[in-house]
């Protein structure tokens, strides 16, 4: 992660803002006192949010880990040709 001063955040604004959005990449910015904050875009900061709502969610991984058992062992459910036309959109 990019590290600036608070300072130069304020004259590069745009240019940083920017570059957060574009590339996905976090931003930290320090302060003198020694404070920091992290901008980061809006979508890559509701991504993270769901990712640890699953990460916390004991339910939710051992459904993964039972599926990534499954997988590994060749075995689960196969969808049906129409099943996978209507995913494939196709």
């Amino acid at each position: 992660m990019d590290t600036v001063s608070v300072n130069q955040f304020r004259d590069k604004l745009k240019s940083l803002v920017e570059n957060v959005i574009t590339n996905h990449t976090p931003l930290k910015v320090t302060r003198r006192a020694g404070e920091a904050f992290v901008v980061m875009s809006a979508d890559d900061w509701e991504r993270e949010q769901e990712t640890l709502y699953v990460l916390q969610n004991s339910s939710l991984m051992k459904q993964i880990a039972d599926s990534m058992a499954t997988h590994n062992k060749s075995f689960g459910y196969t969808p049906t040709s129409d099943e996978l036309n209507e995913i494939t959109s196709i």
